[in-house]
């Protein structure tokens, strides 16, 4: 479904990225790890279609990747992408009435009809109707994160694009949060990448996980080199957990 072709990214002097290559298939649950500053939010932005490569090429289903976002991706970030002055209710509507009425950003009679009850019918998906005449700031962290997913979902992206989406979050409700995506992957037919800090939740999150890290370093200039994907495993090698952590010199929860 995507392939990755010898990727480079550089802004003026550094290299973030050099030679990444990858081929993923439909349906894949792709995890990304890696020191802090190596990356991995520059990949998934070239994905986004938000950032172009220097060199080497994205394609999707044959297609080269277009350089600005599409309704075939969808994005959620660790910082809640909601907006406060909205209830739960418009906030996961705003994507379907902008795409309907660009101009007005609102619609009405039988489209509007249409599009609250898309909305409903996702706000009960993440477990959120009861919620939808509140506003995001009458939400716990853990809700208003359900609600960002909400509001991508509604769109009905192929591929979705999470950047460490659970980082803020207590393990309480980081636990909920990670039964609720499984199942809305599944449900949803979704191609997942999403960046973390925690090695473990990589593991147990993804059917397979990316190691990005750099494989060599100049002392004396630093950005001359950029990172790439340096470890390419499918869930359950867990025995090489300790190499890896070893290799890129960091904790498993800075990983």
């Amino acid at each position: 479904m995507i392939e990755i072709n010898n990727v480079w990214k550089r802004y003026l002097d550094k290299t973030v990225l050099e030679k990444v290559s990858l081929n993923v298939e439909k349906n894949e649950f792709v995890t990304i790890v890696g020191a802090s500053g190596c990356g991995k939010t520059t990949f998934l932005r070239m994905l986004l279609g938000e950032v172009e490569q220097c060199e080497g090429t994205i394609r999707i289903d044959g297609e080269p990747l277009i350089p600005e976002p599409g309704v075939d991706r969808g994005v959620v970030f660790q910082r809640y992408s909601v907006f406060p002055h909205l209830t739960v209710l418009e906030n996961v509507m705003l994507g379907l009435e902008l795409s309907d009425s660009r101009w007005l950003g609102r619609t009405f009679g039988r489209r509007r009809e249409q599009n609250v009850q898309r909305a409903r019918e996702m706000l009960e998906r993440v477990s959120l109707e009861r919620t939808s005449d509140n506003y995001p700031s009458e939400l716990s962290g853990g809700m208003q994160q359900r609600l960002a997913l909400a509001q991508t979902l509604v769109k009905a992206p192929r591929i979705l694009l999470l950047d460490e989406p659970f980082g803020a979050l207590d393990p309480g409700y980081r636990s909920d949060m990670h039964a609720l995506l499984l199942d809305l992957f599944q449900e949803l037919d979704l191609t997942v990448f999403m960046i973390t800090h925690d090695i473990t939740e990589g593991f147990s999150l993804g059917s397979r996980l990316l190691v990005f890290d750099k494989p060599r370093v100049d002392p004396h200039n630093p950005d001359l080199y950029g990172a790439t994907i340096t470890f390419d495993l499918p869930v359950g090698h867990h025995r090489r957990l300790d190499s890896i952590v070893d290799n890129m010199n960091v904790k498993p929860n800075q990983a």
